[in-house]
């Protein structure tokens, strides 16, 4: 009864002392893209350079066609660079906040763990695969020539590879054992 006051009295506390009014502080001299005058210069330039190539061409022609395509695919990215809340620096171009602010996450934090989770679904995949083949007769032959139906087996089982490690971390079947392990003589 104690533990649960004191947790209480302390959740308390610092709920009390805690100040959450939204803070905006400066990152770097980093603007909102949207309010950078450099950026309407980068945007302006760019379009510029690409405008005055489209002018060597004659209308509706292919290479004016592909310029005016470019054209319009430049000025959507910076129209949603413009939207998405991106900071500009003096440069004009936009910056990726990696400090881990939440109001940020978009930017870094989010593509990074979806990177770390396709390069574990990767990689469990390929160690379900080879694990599945050594228990095989020509083990080095399907290492080379891949079985298909094994492999599509190996990676149906790849999408849970958080939830498999960590079972099979908890289990001890990941790691090796201290036994297992060589010891140098030195």
């Amino acid at each position: 009864m104690r533990k649960l006051f004191l947790l209480m009295f302390c959740l308390s506390g610092l709920i009390l002392t805690t100040d959450i009014r939204p803070v905006r502080a400066d990152v770097a001299g980093l603007i909102p893209c949207s309010q950078s005058d450099a950026f309407e210069r980068r945007l302006k330039n760019t379009t510029q350079r690409l405008e005055n190539r489209l002018k060597k061409y004659e209308p509706g022609s292919a290479p004016a066609e592909a310029l005016q395509k470019q054209i319009d695919k430049t000025q959507q990215r910076f129209d949603k660079y413009r939207n998405s809340g991106l900071l500009c620096g003096a440069d004009g171009l936009p910056h990726l906040i990696t400090d881990g602010r939440w109001s940020h996450a978009g930017e870094f934090t989010i593509p990074g763990l979806l990177f770390l989770y396709i390069a574990g679904f990767i990689g469990w995949s390929g160690r379900s695969y080879l694990q599945a083949v050594a228990a095989s007769d020509n083990s080095t032959e399907k290492e080379i020539i891949i079985d298909i139906p094994v492999a599509l087996q190996s990676v149906s089982k790849g999408f849970v590879w958080p939830l498999a490690a960590l079972q099979e971390f908890s289990s001890g079947k990941l790691t090796a054992r201290d036994e297992e392990i060589t010891i140098s003589p030195r």
